[in-house]
């Protein structure tokens, strides 16, 4: 992805979401990321 890809991408998350949503938004995808990268590391269960 180029750099304006990026800022494009970001523009339309603006308008969809609001800037008073925003930052609520990325604290769940961070921890969403977060989750993720714990869970591939563990065994599954059976």
């Amino acid at each position: 992805m180029s750099v304006v890809e990026i800022i494009l991408i970001g523009a339309v998350i603006l308008l969809i979401f609001g800037g008073k949503k925003l930052p609520e938004l990325m604290k769940g995808i961070g921890r969403s990321i977060k989750e993720f990268k714990e869970g591939k590391d563990e065994p599954p269960d059976k």
